[in-house]
């Protein structure tokens, strides 16, 4: 890999981590509800997914899953109902009466959600292959490169959650009230319910 392609594809990177997406909103959501090292500790649950979506990017399962109509259809339509469930389950759930009320103790639910939001969301390892494609040296083995390429992406990631969860912190340290929390949760689930939607309705790229 040239050395040249690394200013180019760190603040890419860094920028494409900080999308909005799912994960991204839950981090924000549980540092309002729970505090910013709560939400940190948390989102560590979606590592294990997304460094796997670069070892499938590696080995090319990325371009199985893009060229497979069936597949991507079944992964869309799990990851979407988990979306769209998880939305719904933020929205009805009751507020504690402080954000870091019983965090200790949900802490394990936090983690499972970060986790299996990333985990079922098929586009994620389509972006990462299609998103890493054009930092590659054609002259040298994709292997290594995806791999020093996802390495840094990662690292990335949690400065993005870092961001994420401190933003959140900030929401939750002016927003104590019950209502203000209610409403957190609404936000929170509604956008998790629509990325969701959109999800569903989500094609395949044609190729990577």
């Amino acid at each position: 890999m040239n050395l040249d392609v690394w200013p180019i594809f760190v603040p890419a990177a860094f920028a494409l981590n900080m999308f909005p997406g799912p994960n991204n909103v839950l981090a924000m959501s549980n540092a309002a509800r729970h505090g910013f090292t709560t939400a940190l500790i948390a989102s560590a649950g979606r590592f294990p997914p997304f460094a796997g979506f670069v070892l499938g990017a590696a080995i090319g399962l990325g371009a199985v899953l893009a060229t497979s109509a069936e597949l991507f259809g079944a992964l869309k339509i799990v990851g979407a109902l988990y979306l769209v469930w998880l939305g719904f389950q933020m929205i009805r759930a009751r507020p504690a009466d402080a954000p870091t009320d019983r965090a200790e103790g949900a802490l394990p639910t936090l983690v499972a959600r970060e986790f299996w939001t990333a985990a079922t969301n098929p586009k994620a390892m389509l972006v990462f292959t299609a998103f890493f494609a054009p930092f590659l040296d054609p002259t040298r083995p994709a292997f290594g490169q995806i791999l020093a390429l996802g390495g840094v992406a990662l690292a990335l990631e949690l400065v993005a959650v870092a961001i994420y969860a401190f933003a959140g912190s900030r929401i939750g340290r002016f927003t104590r009230s019950t209502a203000a929390l209610v409403w957190i949760d609404r936000v929170s689930g509604g956008a998790l319910i629509a990325a969701g939607i959109a999800l569903l309705f989500a094609r395949r790229p044609a190729s990577i």
